[in-house]
């Protein structure tokens, strides 16, 4: 389960082929590919609007594992010295 190999994409295309024959399997290439490109412009256009400073340092008093969410248990005075 390892996504899809070369040779997959082959018998895939191959199948499509046949069955829609190649001007509509064009057809659907051209689309796909402009939906892909709709898709990262708008992934483009929400990470240019994310204020990444304030996400980042959100995310630095977020624990990453145990240990640290334990030391900000016992010391919440440096979590208050860095806020």
């Amino acid at each position: 389960m390892g996504g899809f190999h070369i040779f997959d994409l082959i018998v895939i295309a191959l199948v499509g082929l046949a069955i829609f024959g190649p001007k509509a399997l064009q057809s659907m290439a051209r689309n796909a590919g402009k939906g892909l490109g709709h898709v990262k412009e708008a992934k483009d256009k929400v990470m240019s609007e994310l204020p990444l400073e304030e996400l980042s340092r959100a995310s630095q008093k977020v624990p990453m594992n145990p240990q640290q969410a334990i030391h900000m248990l016992i010391m919440p005075e440096e979590k208050a010295k860095n806020e």
